[in-house]
Formats: C-alpha cells, structure tokens, sequence
C-alpha cells in the first residue's frame, strides 16, 4: 500500500506560475472579506491588499475554501463571490477538514491559512493581528488555535500583534511556552494592534526583512518546528492610541459579557462594537495596518527566496 501525501491546494494561475518560477509569494487570510466588514468594502480591501502586495515585488496568495475545496489564490471572479457569499463558515484547525468534506465554503483563520499556506509551499502569511488568549481564559480557557498553530507550523507570520481586544501580556506568554519567537520590526515596544506602541517589552526586535527571513531558515536548520510572529506596528499616523482605545475596548467587552457571548462570536461582535464606537475610525486603522504588513511580508517573502 503506497504511502499517502498531503493534500496540496488549488492554486490560482498567478500563484501556480510563482511557486513554479521561484517568484517571492505572500499568503492572505479570508475572513477579513467574509466576517471583517461588509460588501463591497470588503472586495475592495481585498484587491487593494492583493495590489500592495504586487507593488512590492511578491505574488499575493489570497486563501480559502470554496465548495469544498481548498484554494492557495483566488482569481478575480473567485475573490468577488467570495466577498458576496453569504453564511461562510469561519475556518481553523479544528473545523477545517470537516467543512472540506462537507463541500461547504469557508474562510480561513491565521491558523488554517498558516496550514493551507504549508501546504502550498509559501513561506510567509500577512493577517492584520493573530487570536490569543481571551480576557477571563483562565474561567473560560478561550484561548485562539493561532498560538498553537504558531508554535506547530512554518510560516512566518506578519501581524499587528495580537488583537488588542485580547489579554495580550497572557498571550505573549503562552507564546512563550510554546517556543514561538516574536520579534517586533523597527522598537523595542510590543505594538498594540490599533496602537502603534504599548506598555509591554517587545521579547525581541528586528530591524532588518532580510534578518528576519534568516531567522526563519535558521529555525529549519536547527530542527525546530513552528513559525514565528513578527509584530508590525502601525504607521504612527495612522493609529488610535492605546488611551484612547482601551476604554472602548473595556465598554464593547462588558457590553460582550453582560449579553452572554462566548466563543468564536465574541471576536466579530467586539469588532463591530468598537466600529460603532469609534464612529468607523477603528475600520480605516485596520485597513492601515494590513496595508502596512502586507508590505512587509512582501520584503520578508523576497529574502526568503
């Protein structure tokens, strides 16, 4: 009995053509599209991520699952039905194979990008900001798939930090555990997701794409499993600073706990609140700094090569 491979995605004909001439490629997570924000904004942050992305030298690889079948790379046609599909599920690790079978469609977490993205061959991933650990985890034990995938799988993942609606200094401990390497680009601060800058210390800094890429190889050579998280912060023009922030997250995570929501819809529900509350503000940042990771991620991606 031959020994059976993993499956490999469906891969766009931009990104086929990359991966088979060794062009600098950069996965894309989809729940933005389908649970971040609505149509057509949402199709049209999409396309401007996937354009900034080929501005900087690499091929955007946008992933998904789409009646079953599991993409590395949307085309066009693909990315605005996407945007227009209604009642996607919201994939990760543990639901991913399961909505694959079932030959539903669904978007992908960091974590079943992360996965998807392995399995493509394509080195590094840019998100907006990972899950982590919940406020109030150690009663709920809410803690996101994303930490463990980090900790399992080999992408370098370009992030904002963790979403600032999360306990953070938890989650950059579970990290620890886990042996994942953060590395802030350009400050010694760890960046707060909407805020460029926080209270909490960086566990270590890079300044370079090129040593960050390294980093990553150097993992390989040792034998070590996992990626590693490379927080970004925001342009400083950009941001809403963390004063102004916190007590809106503090207000949209009461308003979470008095309605009673757990789980994987207490993420969208804190988001739209805070989208309320910041009078859309929190929105225009978000779309900032994936703008501005994927950038990065296209340099890390080019160094990779």
């Amino acid at each position: 009995m031959s020994k059976k491979t993993a499956l490999t995605p469906t891969l766009s004909p931009e990104v086929a053509d990359a991966l088979a001439t060794g062009q600098a490629i950069v996965a894309l997570e989809s729940t933005i599209i389908t649970h971040g924000m609505p149509y057509p904004q949402n199709l049209q942050t999409a396309r401007m991520v996937e354009e900034e992305i080929r501005k900087a030298g690499a091929v955007p690889a946008t992933i998904a699952v789409l009646n079953g079948v599991l993409h590395a790379g949307l085309t066009d046609d693909q990315l605005e039905d996407l945007a227009q599909a209604k009642d996607v599920a919201k994939i990760s690790r543990a639901d991913m194979a399961v909505i694959m079978a079932q030959g539903r469609t669904g978007a992908t977490t960091v974590a079943a990008t992360m996965i998807a993205a392995h399995l493509a061959g394509i080195h590094v991933f840019a998100t907006g900001g990972i899950g982590g650990v919940h406020k109030g985890a150690e009663d709920s034990f809410d803690i996101s798939a994303d930490l463990m995938e980090l900790a399992a799988t080999p992408v370098t993942v370009v992030a904002a930090g963790a979403k600032a609606i999360l306990d953070v200094p938890k989650t950059l401990e579970v990290l620890e555990t886990q042996g994942v390497p953060v590395i802030t680009y350009g400050q010694d601060s760890f960046p707060a997701f909407w805020s460029a800058t926080s209270p909490l210390a960086s566990p270590l800094r890079m300044d370079d794409p090129v040593a960050i890429a390294k980093a990553q190889k150097m993992r390989t050579k040792l034998g070590l499993p996992g990626g590693q998280l490379i927080a970004n912060p925001i342009p400083a023009e950009e941001e809403i600073p963390q004063a102004e922030m916190n007590p809106i997250i503090d207000q949209a995570t009461a308003e979470a706990d008095a309605q009673g929501i757990t789980g994987k819809a207490v993420t969208p529900f804190l988001l739209q609140r805070i989208f309320e509350l910041t009078e859309g503000r929190s929105l225009i940042a978000n779309i900032a700094l994936v703008l501005n990771n994927a950038r990065l991620a296209a340099e890390i991606a080019k160094a990779m090569r």
